[in-house]
C-alpha cells in the first residue's frame, strides 16, 4: 500500500487545494491514499472520508502541530488535538492517547526544524520523516534518515504539499492491504519510503490561487 503522508488541504491556512482535489491526485499519481495533515485542524476530515469511500482511496485523520519546540505530525487520530504553542510531550501523549502514531516532520530542514535534542523523545515518538517533498534541500533528508536508522524508529516520506499537483512526489509504502496492517508496519519499521522533489515553483501556488490567480481559489 502507498500513502502520502503529510497532505495539506485548504483548510490548513497556507494550502490551496480541495480534499477532492488530493485525493484524485493521489489515485492518478498511482498511490492507494493520503493522510490529512492540516495545520491545527480537523476540518477537512469528514468530508475526505467521504470522497475517500466514493473514490475508493485510503484515507488517514491526521494533523499537523506546531509545538514550542517544532511540528508534530500526528496520524490515525480520531478527534483533532489544539496543541499550537504547547510542549512536544503533551502533544505526543495526546496523540498516543489515541492511539495515533507520532512523528517528527521535516527534523533538520533549516527554519522548521524540530529545536529541540530529538535524542529527548526517542522514548515517546514513533518515526522522523525522513523525506519530505516540499523542502528543496537533500541533505536534511539525509541527516533524517540517518538519525532513524540509529535510533531503530520508523521511516516516513510524504509530499508536505500544499497545492495538490504535489501530492504523490512522495509516499511511505508498506506491505499491507488495510489501514491497520499499515499502521502496523509504521510501528514495527517495516515501511519504505519513495520518491522526488517537488518543483520549487509549486510554493508558489497557494498564494496565487488564495488571491484568485489560479482556478479553484478558496479562502478559509
Amino acid at each position: 500500500m502507498k500513502i502520502d503522508l503529510h497532505c495539506h488541504s485548504y483548510y490548513s491556512w497556507d494550502g490551496s487545494s480541495s480534499p477532492r482535489e488530493i485525493i484524485k491526485q493521489a489515485l492518478n499519481a498511482g498511490l492507494d491514499g493520503v493522510a490529512i495533515t492540516d495545520h491545527e485542524t480537523a476540518a477537512a476530515w469528514t468530508e475526505a472520508a467521504a470522497i475517500g469511500s466514493e473514490l475508493n482511496a485510503k484515507i488517514i485523520f491526521g494533523e499537523e502541530i506546531k509545538t514550542n519546540k517544532g511540528d508534530i505530525l500526528g496520524l490515525f487520530l480520531n478527534k483533532q488535538i489544539d496543541g499550537k504553542g504547547k510542549d512536544p510531550v503533551w502533544v505526543i501523549n495526546e496523540i498516543k492517547k489515541q492511539g495515533g502514531v507520532a512523528i517528527i516532520p521535516h527534523p533538520c530542514h533549516g527554519t522548521e526544524r524540530f529545536k529541540d535534542d530529538l535524542s529527548k523523545y526517542l522514548n515517546i515518538i514513533d518515526g522522523i520523516e525522513v523525506f519530505n517533498g516540499r523542502l528543496p534541500f537533500s541533505m536534511p533528508d539525509r541527516m533524517a534518515r540517518e538519525f532513524a536508522e540509529k535510533n531503530n524508529l520508523a521511516m516516513t516520506g510524504g509530499s508536505d504539499a500544499h497545492y495538490h499537483k504535489g501530492i504523490g512526489t512522495v509516499y511511505t509504502e508498506c506491505a499491507a492491504q488495510t489501514l491497520d496492517e499499515f499502521k502496523n508496519c509504521l510501528l514495527n519499521r517495516k515501511s519504505a519510503v519513495h520518491g522526488k522533489k517537488a518543483p520549487l515553483f509549486y510554493a508558489a501556488f497557494p498564494f496565487l490561487r488564495k488571491i484568485g490567480l489560479l482556478k479553484g481559489a478558496k479562502i478559509i
